[in-house]
């Protein structure tokens, strides 16, 4: 498994994080469905691979009892983001979705802060409210691109007002187009670009 690994301890600037979301919304996505994703350019055992990861993320999530991370899978690459005040729970959460078996490459943007750092630099980091809505945007921009199969990418937006797109573009100008599409949209700092770009196979 190739990682990516982000680590900040104190102050922001290299990492990226979710705020902490409420109870229900907080626990890790849960797995697409095959009717939901049916117009991918993906085979259906691709899809399922990515729903059995998600589910063992899930798991690691529940043993260290916290709602303060949140995943984005495809083509079994995992992008986990999220903000955590102890360290603890941080470390074991790491050593747990680290050890999940069948990922490909683990992009880990998670970030500790404690609680004293996260109140230093309040005025940096969004509300839940606030990355909501620049993801909800961020959907609807790639959502009516022309040029751009949005099935084919997952966006994430952390609490420090970064953009991640994870994904796979049928070609270089596709992908051009996505980063384009993303990048205007208001209050996204930076755009974190996580797309591999592989035309479909000759048939």
């Amino acid at each position: 498994m190739t990682l990516t690994r982000r680590r900040v301890v104190a102050g922001f600037g290299a990492g990226a994080a979710l705020a902490a979301k409420p109870a229900l919304a907080g626990l890790l996505d849960a797995p697409v469905t095959l009717i939901n994703r049916a117009l991918e350019d993906r085979s259906v055992k691709d899809i399922a691979k990515d729903n059995e990861i998600v589910i063992k993320v899930n798991a690691e999530m529940a043993k260290v009892e916290s709602i303060k991370a949140s995943t984005e899978i495809y083509e079994q690459r995992l992008l986990v983001t999220g903000l955590f005040n102890d360290q603890p729970t941080y470390d074991k959460f790491y050593a747990g979705v680290k050890g999940v078996s069948g990922i490909k490459k683990l992009y880990w943007h998670v970030v500790y802060m404690s609680d004293a750092d996260q109140e230093a630099h309040k005025d940096g980091i969004l509300s839940w409210g606030a990355v909501l809505e620049i993801n909800a945007k961020a959907e609807t921009a790639l959502a009516v691109a022309k040029g751009v199969n949005h099935l084919n990418y997952r966006l994430a937006t952390d609490a420090f007002a970064n953009l991640y797109v994870l994904g796979r573009a049928l070609s270089q100008k596709e992908k051009g187009l996505t980063i384009a599409n993303l990048k205007p949209i208001l209050g996204v700092k930076k755009v974190v670009d996580y797309i591999e770009v592989r035309p479909k196979p000759a048939s």
